[in-house]
């Protein structure tokens, strides 16, 4: 009998202490070599960093700083007539958008001043929860530039 006609759906996971996918995505990005209890323990020394600065819970903190830096479109390459390249703006759902988000938040936080990883997480999530600023807000405001500019190869996107 084939198994073709059976596919799993993948659950994705939760955080244990906060019951949230976003935290978990976060950490597991987070993550290098394995370590993900030391991830774990970045993620809620910034949680504490945060809930000291701002008096505020820090899981809707990072909430509303996920959603300010998801973005939703993206500049793509495609090759049109005559082998020429041109970047096409797609649109994307929410859950690409939220991981490009993740994956911004972190790069711009390591490049970041700072003692620790913590601080430089809390930092640069009170900057696009709250200041509207920050190195992943100005990489998602980049690329709806670049999506807004390439605005008129938009109908390359069907062609391929």
């Amino acid at each position: 009998m084939s198994r073709r006609d059976i596919a799993k759906k993948k659950i994705s996971k939760y955080d244990p202490l906060c019951r949230s996918q976003f935290v978990n995505m976060l950490v597991n990005r987070m993550m290098k070599h394995g370590k993900k209890s030391l991830a774990y323990q970045i993620f809620y020394r910034a949680g504490i960093d945060i809930k000291k600065n701002t008096k505020k819970n820090p899981i809707p903190v990072f909430r509303k700083a996920l959603l300010r830096v998801t973005p939703k479109l993206i500049v793509k390459k495609k090759r049109g007539q005559k082998g020429k390249i041109y970047r096409v703006p797609i649109e994307i759902p929410f859950s690409k958008g939220s991981l490009l988000g993740i994956r911004w938040l972190l790069t711009a936080s390591r490049k970041r001043l700072g003692t620790s990883m913590a601080s430089q997480l809390s930092a640069e999530l009170r900057d696009a929860a709250f200041k509207k600023r920050g190195k992943a807000i100005r990489k998602k405001e980049r690329t709806h530039k670049m999506a807004e500019a390439s605005r008129t190869f938009a109908h390359f996107r069907f062609n391929s």
